[in-house]
This record gives structure tokens, sequence and C-alpha cells, in this order.
């Protein structure tokens, strides 16, 4: 009789050559179609099974881990790891894989779509030509251009650089802030400084640091209050950031030109205190917000590239290698071989 394979499970649909290339060596349960599986579902495919490639909407905890004790290597195809207890993991001789470069790009690339988008009023230009008032140009409309201003930057890691390079493009000087200043070349006017001079000089605001204890919320309702009026803010990075409570009473007073986000409180599946929905102040006003459903990385063959450099972790660990995306050590050796 011919040995049971080992389960991959697929908590959500991939493009098809990762499948193939995986059921090379594994029995594949996956999610046929674009929907997210209850968490309950989850547990339950993944009680049986050694791998798990896991995606934005998933979380893991140690409640998740102790229901699903075969599990030797969970590949996250996703840059951050805060729906994740990276500790719990470790704990229990999991590997734990991240594919931080391929999102880089296309992350900042939105970035700009997002400022331009908000700041010369796309969405209301768009809503105004189908609305059949547009009957030829009138002095009517009126944004924020580029040239000139300038963009802050909070955490100059790999997105936040190629963030300042796109926009330097446009003529926008860089304030940044980050615990070391990061050499530029010369055509990139970027400026190192402290995290208070950056929020109060910028006129488009980017939050671009990890989400940890110090993080939560760092543009709070202060934070707004110092900004300079009419600037606009920009949240690509982590959800939960951002205040979107303050964000709206920002919004409503005038202090805030704009907010786009392609992130929320609400996929901070992590933390217990997170809202349950996007503040409804915020989805109601369509003149000075702009939102993307999470789309940071939603290029084609980018999320291909993610996918299959997750299922190469995958192959790693059963393969006795280090996986090249490992985020921990479980034991200081491959799980397999403890």
């Amino acid at each position: 009789m011919e040995p049971q394979r080992l389960r991959v499970l697929l908590t959500h649909w991939v493009h098809p050559p990762v499948i193939d290339f995986l059921a090379q060596r594994f029995e594949i349960i996956a999610n046929p179609d674009r929907t997210t599986w209850t968490r309950e579902k989850v547990v339950e495919k993944a009680s049986r099974c050694e791998a798990m490639m896991a995606f934005m909407p998933d979380s893991v905890d140690e409640g998740f881990l102790a229901a699903c004790p075969r599990l030797k290597v969970i590949a996250a195809a996703l840059k951050g790891p805060d729906n994740f207890d990276i500790a719990a993991c470790t704990r229990r001789g999991i590997w734990f894989t991240l594919v931080p470069d391929l999102l880089t790009v296309p992350t900042a690339e939105l970035g700009v779509a997002l400022l331009l988008g908000l700041s010369r009023r796309v969405l209301e230009g768009d809503d105004y030509v189908r609305s059949g008032c547009f009957a030829g140009w009138r002095p009517e409309l009126y944004g924020a251009g580029l040239s000139g201003r300038v963009a802050g930057i909070i955490g100059m890691g790999a997105v936040g650089r190629a963030l300042a390079r796109r926009l330097s493009v446009f003529g926008v000087k860089i304030l940044y802030a980050d615990p070391s200043p990061v050499e530029f070349p010369p055509e990139i006017d970027a400026v190192h400084c402290s995290q208070q001079e950056v929020v109060a000089s910028s006129d488009f605001l980017f939050p671009l640091t990890h989400l940890n204890p110090q993080t939560l919320h760092m543009i709070d309702s202060r934070a707004i209050g110092m900004m300079r009026r009419r600037a606009y803010l920009i949240n690509i990075g982590r959800g939960s950031l951002v205040d979107e409570a303050a964000v709206a009473e920002g919004l409503s007073s005038g202090q805030l030109a704009g907010y786009a986000a392609d992130v929320f409180e609400m996929e901070d599946w992590a933390l217990a205190s997170r809202p349950r929905a996007i503040h409804p102040l915020l989805l109601a006003d369509r003149k000075r917000t702009l939102f993307t459903p999470h789309i940071g990385s939603a290029v084609d063959e980018v999320r291909y590239r993610i996918e299959m450099e997750a299922a190469a972790n995958i192959m790693d660990v059963f393969e006795g290698r280090r996986p090249r995306g490992a985020y921990n050590d479980p034991g200081g050796s491959n799980p397999l071989s403890a």
C-alpha cells in the first residue's frame, strides 16, 4: 500500500500552477474560489494537514495551533506577521515563513495612486462625469498638485524607500522618520528628522512602521492636530497605525483635507479591541476619502510569484532545508528532524 501523502492546506485561492507544483509531493486541500473560509472551517481542515499556506484574513494563535498538532510549517503569502503568534509557532516547532520583498513595489505604486486620486479629486470627477451634469470644462474640482510639496514618511523600510523614489519624480521633497538615516541618491531630496517634525511639516503623510503596542494609533487625534491644516493622510501600512475615529473627526473639522487607505483597523485580527467595520463616517464621505480593498500587492504576476515563493518555503521544510523566507527558528533545526 502506498503511504499516505502529507497534506497542504491553501486557505485562499491560488494560481493553478502553484497547486501543480505542490501536488508533486503533497495532497492538496485547496479553497476553490475567492471567498474567505470561517476560522472554524480553516481549523477543521488544518487539523488534518502538515503544512498551511496562509493569507491576510487568516489569524493563528495558541488555540489554533493546539487544534492543529500536525502542522510543521505555516507559509504566509504576505509581508507582515501581525496576525500570527510567532512565539507560539516556535514553541511548537513550527516554521513560520513570509515573502517580504515581493510586495514592496506594488504597494508603493498603489500609495502614489491613492495620493494622486485623492489630492486631484479623481473619484469626485468620475462621479460628476457619470451624473450627466458634465457639459465641458468649468472652474471646478480644484485639487492639490504634487510638485513642490512635502511628503512625510514614518518608517523608511523597503516600502518607504520605494515610495520616496517614486514621489521624488513628481518634484516632492521627502521628510522621513526612522531610527537610522537612509542614504539616498542626490536626485532624491530626502531629509531625516524627528517623527514630530515629519507629522507637523508634511502636506502628505504616510505612516509605514510595523504595528506593535508602541505604534498602535500612532496617528491619533493628537497627531492629527499637529499636522498642517488641510494636509492629506494616506495609509498603505497597517490599518491600526491610524485611529479611524480620529481621522473622521479631523475630516469633519477641516483639519484634514483628505484620507486615503488600502488597509483598515478591522483587518488587524489579532487585536481584540479592533473595530468590526470601517468607521461609518469615513465610508459616507465620498468627497474627502478614497479607499481600496487591501489591493497593495494585487498585481497578477506579483501575486503568482508570492504564492510560488510561499510554496517553495513549504517544499524547503519537507526537503530538509531551512526555508528561504524563515521568520523564526523553531529549535534551531528543521522541526521534521527534531
